[in-house]
Order: C-alpha cells, then sequence, then structure tokens
C-alpha cells in the first residue's frame, strides 16, 4: 500500500492509498525506454533491423529468398571455375600438340632434302608421334578428357547461370561446348575416318588403314598405294602411277599443315569458350555483391544511428528510474504525520 497526493477539484492535491499516478506514469515511460533500449542492443549486437520475420515479414521473405538464390549463384561459380579449369587443360594440351607437330613438319621438310638419313629422321618424327599421344591422354581434369576419347559429336555442358522468373520460377543456364572438333585422337564409332581425331593417322597422313597408326618415312616403308595419296590431296597427274619419295613427304608435309590448321581453329575455340567462361564468372561475382547490397539495404541495421539512439535510450532509461523513485519515494512524507 501507498500514499500519494492526488488533486482535487478545485486543484488542491489530495492523498490517497490506493493510486500512484505518477509512478504508474514513470513505470509505462521506463516500460517503453527498455523495450526500444533491447530493440537497439539487438540491432547493434545482429548488425540487422530486419533479423526475424515478426521484425518487418515482406523484407524478411525477400532478404530470405534472395540469400537463398546467392548461395545458389555462390555454387553457380564453383561450377563456372571447375568449367574453366577443363577448357584450360584441353587448351594447354592442343597448344602444346601445335608444337609438336610443328615440329613433325619441320623433320618432314628436312626429310625431303636428298642425301639426309630419313631413318635418323623417322626415329626423332616417331618419338614425336609419341609424345602427341602422351600430351593427349594426360590433358584429363577430374576424370574427363576432351582430347582423347570416341565419338562423333560430344557437347559438354558447364554450369552458368542460376535464374528466378517474375513468377518465382527457378531454372540453371549452362555454356555448351562442342569438342568434337577439339578431339586430337579417338573414332567416331562409325567407322567415318573424317570424324575421327585431327591426329589420327588416317587423318593426318591420309591412309586409312586401321592399322597404320605411325607414319614411316624411311625409303624401304615409304611407298604409299596412289588410292590413299588421292584421299592425301596429292596432284592427280602423280596418282596415276609410283609417287616418288618426295610426293609422298610433300603429301605428308601438306597433312602436317593442315593439322596444324585445325589445331590452330579448336585452340581458337577454346580460348573463345574460356572467355566467355570467364565473363560470366565475373558477372556472376558481380551479381552476388550486388545482390548483397540489395538485400542490406532492406535489413541492415544502421550503426551510427542505432549508436547513437543506444546513447539516447541509456540515458532516458536512467532518467525513467530516478522518475520512478521519486513518484514512489514523495509518498513516505505522509508516514509523519502519524508519529
Amino acid at each position: 500500500m501507498s500514499l500519494v497526493f492526488r488533486k482535487g477539484k478545485r486543484g488542491r492535491f489530495v492523498s490517497s492509498i490506493m493510486t500512484n499516478s505518477a509512478a504508474m506514469t514513470a513505470l509505462k515511460s521506463l516500460q517503453a525506454t527498455n523495450a526500444s533500449l533491447e530493440t537497439t542492443q539487438s540491432r547493434i549486437s545482429t548488425g540487422l533491423k530486419v533479423g526475424q520475420a515478426s521484425d518487418n515479414a515482406a523484407y524478411w521473405s525477400i532478404a530470405t529468398t534472395m540469400r537463398s538464390d546467392n548461395k545458389a549463384l555462390s555454387t553457380v561459380q564453383d561450377a563456372l571455375g571447375l568449367g574453366s579449369a577443363k577448357v584450360d587443360v584441353a587448351y594447354t594440351g592442343v597448344n602444346s600438340s601445335i608444337e609438336v607437330v610443328d615440329e613433325i613438319k619441320a623433320k618432314l621438310v628436312a626429310a625431303r632434302e636428298p642425301g639426309v638419313d630419313r631413318d635418323k629422321i623417322q626415329s626423332e618424327i616417331s618419338e614425336l608421334q609419341n609424345q602427341l599421344t602422351s600430351i593427349a591422354t594426360s590433358s584429363s581434369f577430374s576424370g574427363e578428357n576432351w582430347l582423347s576419347f570416341n565419338g562423333a559429336s560430344v557437347t559438354k555442358s558447364v554450369v552458368g547461370s542460376f535464374t528466378r522468373s517474375d513468377a518465382g520460377a527457378v531454372s540453371v543456364g549452362t555454356i555448351d561446348i562442342n569438342i568434337s572438333n577439339v578431339k586430337l585422337f579417338g573414332n567416331d564409332g562409325a567407322g567415318t575416318p573424317a570424324n575421327d581425331g585431327i591426329l589420327n593417322t588416317e587423318n593426318l597422313w591420309g591412309n586409312a588403314a586401321a592399322d597404320a597408326d605411325k607414319i614411316d618415312i624411311s625409303v624401304a616403308s615409304i611407298n604409299i598405294s596412289t588410292t590413299v595419296l588421292t584421299q592425301s590431296a596429292i596432284d592427280t597427274a602423280q596418282t596415276t602411277g609410283s609417287p616418288s619419295v618426295e610426293d609422298v613427304l610433300d603429301a605428308m608435309i601438306s597433312s602436317a599443315d593442315a593439322a596444324i590448321t585445325a589445331m590452330t581453329t579448336a585452340a581458337a575455340d577454346l580460348g573463345a569458350s574460356k572467355g566467355r567462361i570467364d565473363m560470366q564468372n565475373d558477372f556472376v561475382s558481380n551479381l552476388m555483391d550486388a545482390i548483397d547490397r540489395g538485400v542490406g539495404t532492406l535489413v541492415d541495421a544502421d550503426m551510427t544511428k542505432e549508436s547513437t539512439r543506444l546513447s539516447a535510450l541509456q540515458t532516458q532509461q536512467q532518467l525513467g528510474t530516478q522518475a520512478l523513485s521519486i513518484a514512489n519515494s514523495s509518498a513516505q512524507s505522509i508516514l509523519s504525520l502519524f508519529r
């Protein structure tokens, strides 16, 4: 029970033992200040002005959805990195193969000179061909080899985007890379040499024999049938009889040059694909940053504003506590009347 003075009808204060209006007012004010202080402290500790659905259901819903999409975009970024690595490995293999075929072409030109030891040149060419095989089989990343495989038309897909439509439907976009023209070794499975790898014997040297895996420029075995020479684009006039060693070497030089051209095109295609993947990777990174900024605008707390509010509320809390104390202590003076 408390004793207080209450203002009468004529402006006089009367005491009451039932109600302390001043204390009730001070208590309400202090409770409101404490609630605001709790909210401000929560925003400062979490850095969010909308930390749960009850703070702002609409903004919380948008932020939750966009955070989920951003997590998916992070996975897309990882997939683009993996795809870029695969393209880079294939490009490295093709580029190295171009250098090796350049050497082979140079050796064939050297063999064209009369009087040279073609057996020794053949030994060098054989090792270079072995190196081509090694490069193609080693150009593998994450279990995929784009330079040595069987199949006529092969398209590889790299996850490149995650999108959400106006209706809320989500979809995953891909960057498709046709590696059929990048293949160095391997058949198409249909017995069509033209669809086999760039460096397959029947493509590079015009020899469709199944067991002709290596060229041989030695004098003893350089004789190639006129039918095969026709496939190698030997001049028509020279295919009427047995071609000379020089004719065969000329055909092989032309085939090596054609292979270099084909590999250069393949390397350029891979380079273009890698360029697109890198551009998409940069875009996804910038998009994620933009989404983070957008979500932050909706739900992040203004720390400067909140720290200023905290100082003000702490002062109000102290004043409210003092006001409540005064309101409660003022009634104590009535006890002196009963002494």
